[in-house]
């Protein structure tokens, strides 16, 4: 399959101010710049499942020069699903059961096929091509697109750029093959049908004309009926009109066809959507010691705040990522409750997340790079100083909430929100702290100077009381809670509260007094049931306390 395809902008970057990256440095804002014309890198992985397999230190009874098959099973029997390119060599291809297959080669190694495992490896090389850019996307289950649109001359060319990211992967032990050119369907036709490293801008047609029909990824249905017909290359179909082609198989090939031959770019879509503001510092040598680490977190967070003052804007998600030299890449988040980009307290949340990560930071051989992220910002004017220097404002909560959360995770610190309903229990909810602010229902307020209508502790589930009523529907005259009477002096109500339609049949008809005892507490009561119509012997229930 192609990969992943939606609309998008070409990425560009604002430098910091006073910033001094190392070669291959990217910092700032992410914009659109039309004048870089698209350019995509197409990475495929032909034996991902064996590589994967062989760097497993299980298969060590296996050599690495000794055919080698992963199977699953299928359709009752054990088939090959992935091959080594020894096994390829001698005849065996995905498909064959095993017994055939065992039959040509009676020594032949076979293992099970984990494509969880696959997937998650994938996962992590995409991880690691964020260091060079921050558009990947996953092609099919063995292969990656990278947008690099703007980004090679910062690793010193095209060619440099694809030659170190295949030699990267190639050296942890992954087959790599990768094409450089100006469509994401022309780049990926290439590097799995050709051995064509790098296409110029405007080439792709004549790159890809020679490949077989294969490389425009159609269904079996459509490449037989091609083969039928016998068209076998691209530019077989390329030299025919397109609208009998578009009658006899498709538009959808058509516009295949488009794509492959360069006419027509479909964007990839990211598996991270580049953030809104991103700074980051790359290290001719690694670095390991927390110290250097700290210092450089504290510049990049200066850095980042400078360009959301200039953009009028605050963050409310602030990412750290550490790239390892060996390709592992460690993020820790912070959220905030309210847009934010005052440094020290920026730099004080990563701390406390820091500190509390039950998996420490581990440098292993060092950091060559560290970028700092903020996926999601908001407006935020400018503070208000006081003639003494103090900034006028009520953060201070707002701060406490947001080190609580690094600290102890953004689950374990709530609030609460008003919900749309009249239901007393379900008034409210509880969210994380910070999360996002929404458009919540206002909350039910008393007239100024009147007693509150809601009391400040609800009981879940009510409690149950014993009364004494002077009539059926009116407020009791006394009423017993855990064994203590208590004598009502003065009542306001009733309040009808029945559940909403669709909940009707889970609880009966509510009346709600408020009430006031000779000792001046304040209760609220509720009789669950019309009497009379809904039943013979309404109950009451103790459901909050005013004070």
């Amino acid at each position: 399959m192609p990969p992943a395809v939606r609309p998008s902008r070409p990425p560009c970057c604002v430098i910091a101010p006073g910033s001094a990256n190392a070669a291959g440095g990217w910092s700032g804002t992410v914009t659109a710049h039309p004048s870089h014309p698209r350019r995509y890198l197409a990475l495929w992985f032909p034996f991902l499942s064996i590589d994967r397999w062989r760097r497993n230190p299980a298969c060590s009874g296996v050599a690495p020069d000794e055919p080698l098959v992963l199977t699953h099973s299928l359709k009752g029997a054990l088939r090959l699903a992935a091959v080594s390119r020894e096994a390829l060599a001698l005849g065996l291809r995905p498909g064959l059961t095993l017994a055939d297959a065992r039959a040509r080669i009676p020594t032949l190694a076979a293992a099970e096929h984990d494509p969880a495992a696959d997937a998650a490896l994938l996962g992590r090389m995409a991880e690691a091509c964020d260091r060079w850019t921050p558009l990947v996307a996953l092609d099919s289950i063995d292969g990656l697109s990278l947008d690099v649109t703007g980004c090679a001359h910062l690793f010193g060319g095209e060619g440099v750029l694809r030659d170190r990211i295949v030699v990267t992967f190639r050296r942890g032990g992954v087959s790599t093959r990768g094409t450089l050119a100006g469509t994401p369907d022309a780049a990926r036709a290439l590097a799995r049908f050709s051995r064509v490293r790098l296409v110029a801008p405007g080439e792709e047609e004549a790159a890809v004309r020679p490949l077989p029909v294969a490389a425009l990824d159609l269904p079996d249905t459509d490449r037989a009926a091609l083969a039928l017909a016998g068209l076998k290359k691209i530019a077989d179909l390329a030299d025919l009109p397109s609208r009998p082609l578009a009658a006899r198989f498709g538009e959808d090939l058509t516009r295949q066809l488009r794509c492959v031959l360069g006419f027509e770019d479909r964007r990839i879509t990211p598996l991270r959507p580049p953030p809104a503001c991103c700074v980051e510092q790359r290290f001719l040598e690694p670095i390991a010691h927390t110290v250097a680490i700290e210092r450089t977190l504290r510049d990049l967070i200066a850095r980042a705040a400078l360009l959301l003052e200039t953009a009028g804007r605050g963050g409310r998600v602030f990412e750290a990522s550490f790239f390892r030299t060996d390709g592992e890449v460690r993020r820790i988040a912070v959220e905030t409750g309210r847009p934010s980009r005052d440094p020290a307290a920026i730099l004080r949340l990563l701390h406390e997340r820091l500190d509390s990560l039950a998996d420490p930071l581990d440098p292993g051989y060092g950091y060559d790079l560290i970028r700092l992220g903020v996926p999601t910002t908001e407006s935020l004017a400018p503070v208000q100083v006081s003639l003494d220097g103090e900034t006028v404002g009520d953060g201070e909560v707002s701060d406490l909430v947001d080190r609580l959360v690094a600290r102890f995770g953004a689950a374990r610190v709530v609030r609460f929100v008003s919900v749309d309903t009249h239901d007393p229990v379900r008034a409210a909810r509880l969210v994380p702290a910070s999360a996002f602010p929404t458009r919540p229902a206002e909350w039910l307020m008393p007239e100024p100077g009147e007693p509150p209508l809601r009391p400040l502790q609800l009981f879940e589930p009510p409690q149950p009381i014993e009364t004494l009523a002077e009539v059926p529907d009116g407020p009791p005259i006394r009423f017993r809670w855990r064994h203590v009477l208590h004598k009502v002096v003065r009542a306001e109500g009733p309040e009808r509260i029945s559940a909403e339609w669709w909940r009707a049949c889970e609880q009966p008809t509510r009346d709600y007094f408020r009430v006031e005892d000779a000792d001046g507490r304040r209760f609220w009561l509720f009789r669950a049931g019309l009497y009379g119509s809904e039943t013979d012997r309404p109950r009451w229930y103790l459901h909050g306390l005013f004070a």
